[in-house]
């Protein structure tokens, strides 16, 4: 959940790096292979920052495909709202209270975007290889 605070960017970096020199070392034909999977798949940081940036509830999450933390940060976020333009007393406040919650949580996240996308990214390249050694192997 704290992913952006937790990261370290020099470890991204590193394992960046490694999996650059991994591909190097594939055949021609699972190189190919390697590519044109990951240009499919990878996911741009700006994009994701633009998403956490003006959509807050959770888009972000979704956009990197963790559907359950999205979901949930659109439903607590949606509550939030709602709460904020109900006429009770307490509600408004409650309501205020969630939005600010949720910004709070999502703001390392913003200002990380770069590095929480390219993690995202290093897995994903993992398991391309991973599941390129194993077609290898049969």
């Amino acid at each position: 959940m704290f992913d952006a605070i937790r990261l370290s960017s020099r470890k991204v970096e590193q394992t960046e790096e490694e999996l650059r020199v991994l591909a190097r070392q594939l055949r021609e034909p699972q190189r190919k292979a390697f590519y044109q999977t990951l240009a499919r798949e990878l996911k741009d940081p700006d994009t994701y920052a633009v998403l956490n940036f003006f959509f807050v509830a959770g888009l972000h999450h979704i956009y990197l495909k963790k559907y359950v933390r999205g979901c949930f940060n659109l439903f607590i976020m949606t509550c939030g709202v709602w709460l904020w333009l109900n006429d009770s007393a307490w509600a408004p406040m409650a309501g205020v209270s969630l939005i600010g919650l949720i910004i709070l949580i999502e703001l390392p996240a913003l200002f990380r975007a770069q590095i929480l996308v390219k993690n995202h990214n290093n897995i994903l390249a993992q398991r391309v290889l991973s599941d390129l050694e194993k077609l290898g192997s049969h």
